[in-house]
């Protein structure tokens, strides 16, 4: 392919690969992780006109690129950049699935990764402002919810997809089933009045029924006091996380998608919608 014309932006030079459906990037900041982006085919390097930047997380399976895919029209419509970043398995352990979903995992701060990513798109792109509105399924919705807690001043809008763990605004509980240890954990001190200047959703389908992957036991490393507190269904979890939130004053929509099981992709539409009618 041709590259387009380079001109200098924000001191980059932008190509042919900076707009569309971008290849994945390399995290400067540390290059085991990459991110992809789609940016509106009708971005101008020259221009004035500013960006909102909404940042999908994958679930287990990965599926970064195809998330992104699924918001180019969404972007084109809505001036907005996606980042999908990429979180491969096996990061520190062959075969780990799971080290994201709890941002703090053998020494690597996923959150602090994410935002090394939208430094880097904020470098490059006029994007609106530092805030952004963040959508995760699944594996991404325990990542979305957490970060959420981390780092509310930096969300305009958060979109907690049928997360199969939760860790409930409870102190009763350790974390991960809570926020007992959060400070000293994390090394931060949950915000709960930014919080509540979050637009929150919480979205499941109502066939989404399966136990099989979510269930801790003592038996499992994964096991804390209160693991089991939030239910034994994605649905009896969030409504627990919801129950939780609310209890502590955050406002929460909550869409329950009929005829939708654990699909991230069929629940994309009303997560475009309660985007859509979010304004920074």
């Amino acid at each position: 392919m041709a590259a387009r014309d380079m001109t200098r932006r924000h001191g980059i030079d932008l190509t042919y690969y900076d707009l569309g459906r971008t290849p994945f990037f390399a995290c400067q900041a540390d290059q085991r992780f990459s991110y992809c982006l789609y940016v509106p085919e009708d971005y101008d390097e020259r221009g004035a006109k500013r960006y909102d930047l909404v940042v999908l997380v994958h679930g287990t399976d990965r599926t970064a690129g195809e998330y992104r895919d699924r918001f180019a029209a969404y972007c084109d419509e809505h001036d907005c950049i996606a980042l999908a970043p990429l979180f491969p398995a096996g990061i520190g352990e062959p075969g780990e699935l799971h080290d994201y979903k709890f941002i703090d995992y053998g020494g690597i701060r996923f959150d602090r990764i994410l935002l090394s990513m939208v430094d880097e798109v904020a470098a490059k792109y006029r994007l609106s402002g530092p805030r952004m509105k963040l959508h995760g399924f699944s594996g991404g919705g325990q990542f979305a919810h957490r970060f959420l807690y981390l780092h509310p001043g930096r969300l305009s809008a958060v979109s907690i997809g049928a997360p199969g763990l939760v860790t409930l605004l409870d102190p009763r509980w350790p974390w991960w089933a809570g926020i007992g240890d959060f400070g000293q954990r994390l090394g931060a001190e949950l915000d709960l009045g930014a919080m509540r200047g979050v637009a929150v959703q919480m979205i499941i389908g109502d066939e989404d029924t399966d136990t099989w992957e979510i269930t801790v036991t003592e038996k499992d490393a994964l096991w804390v006091e209160g693991a089991d507190a939030a239910g034994a269904t994605r649905l009896d979890r969030l409504e627990s996380l919801r129950r939780s939130f609310e209890q502590a004053g955050v406002p929460v929509r909550l869409d329950v998608v009929p005829g939708a099981a654990h699909n991230g992709f069929a629940v994309l539409d009303t997560v475009r919608d309660f985007f859509g009618r979010v304004k920074d």
